[in-house]
């Protein structure tokens, strides 16, 4: 009796979850399957492999060998429909745009005026507003409460009371991206955090950039909004500041908080493997609104060109839109005309790369 009732309530709850997963697609949420290791690895809250052996065996048999189910809401772009279109280079990113850094020539372009959500993209403008306004790089900087994220609830290593120079603000908001420090740098900004803001939309209107706004200086916000043609303004301007070159584009940085030394590392997975990249400038960033976003600067074929693209689905699909972009260049001849020539698309093999380490 026991084995025929608990075969009978498996099969409702199997046939109420079929009926939940139907329900989730069709609102438009992306279903996906992956191993529970694989999972498990992906979460940035995760502990040191260093685990008790009991530990790991009451997981093992929580979790079994089968496949975890997790769903990711939809972003902006993919509600707009602009996922869903093709292009010649076949890119998983809803927008892209490469341009030429000498001549401005439009080599490549998706939906180059798509306004979209930025996330952590805006942190190259937070540097550019805080260099702009020559504080000293060595002042300390404390990371305080109103330095964390109340709305998505993000981590960050930084806790309140953490104390850094500015320097090291700056360089692990861009280099690892962190939140609080990008926070901590417009708080400690003449006037205020206010200020701040109203500099960073000074900047870009002064930068010719129409379609951007921001709300906050670390791209949390869906509010933080832009477009791949005015983002590749900021990376052609943020390039002219030697500063932001370096630290960008470091993969690695240790800051020493009270009598602990902290590592960080970069957030672009081309930075930490190279494949032969030469990056000049790079900067990473995500939020479920923004989807997975990279913009860089980089020298292929002799060329130096900006490369922009917006809500990419997946972890690493907008580091292979990047060699995608990279290996199409390099085998194509252009001519000297202001737009993009569309010869057969080179096939191309995904890069495999490490996963990443960070949210943003």
């Amino acid at each position: 009796m026991r084995n025929k009732t608990g075969i009978a309530s498996g099969l409702f709850r199997k046939k109420k979850f079929v009926s939940l997963s139907a329900a989730l697609i069709a609102a438009g949420f992306a279903f996906t399957s992956v191993p529970a290791a694989a999972a498990d690895a992906t979460k940035t809250s995760a502990k040191p492999a260093a685990h008790s052996k009991s530990k790991h065996k009451a997981k093992h048999r929580r979790h079994g060998k089968h496949a975890r189910v997790y769903f990711e809401p939809p972003s902006v772009g993919h509600t707009m429909g602009l996922q869903a279109e093709a292009d010649e280079l076949k890119l998983k990113s809803s927008a892209a745009l490469v341009l030429d850094q000498e001549s401005n020539e439009v080599l490549f372009e998706k939906n180059p005026h798509a306004v979209l959500p930025i996330a952590s993209l805006t942190k190259l403008m937070t540097a550019m507003v805080v260099l702009d306004a020559n504080q000293p790089m060595d002042e300390i900087l404390e990371i305080s409460a109103a330095d964390s994220d109340y709305e998505k609830h993000v981590s960050s290593r930084l806790r309140p009371g953490t104390k850094l120079a500015r320097e090291d603000m700056l360089l692990l908001a861009l280099m690892a991206s962190e939140n609080r420090a990008a926070s901590s740098l417009g708080r400690h900004y003449p006037g205020g955090l206010p200020a701040f803001i109203e500099a960073m939309n000074a900047k870009a209107l002064s930068l010719g950039m129409k379609d951007t706004h921001y709300v906050d200086p670390n791209g949390l916000s869906h509010e933080n909004v832009s477009s791949a043609a005015d983002l590749a303004r900021l990376v052609a301007a943020a390039y002219d500041n030697p500063t932001i070159r370096e630290f960008s584009t470091q993969s690695e940085h240790t800051v020493k908080v009270g009598r602990r030394k902290m590592q960080f590392h970069t957030t672009n997975a081309l930075v930490r493997v190279p494949h032969d990249w030469q990056i000049g400038l790079q900067k990473t960033g995500f939020t479920n609104e923004a989807g997975r976003c990279l913009v860089m600067q980089a020298a292929v074929q002799g060329r130096n060109v900006v490369m922009v693209f917006l809500d990419s689905y997946g972890k690493l699909t907008r580091f292979a839109d990047a060699n995608r972009v990279r290996h199409w260049i390099e085998n194509t001849t252009f001519t000297t005309r202001q737009d993009v020539v569309t010869p057969t698309p080179t096939p191309v093999r995904e890069t495999t790369v490490p996963p990443e380490t960070k949210k943003m």
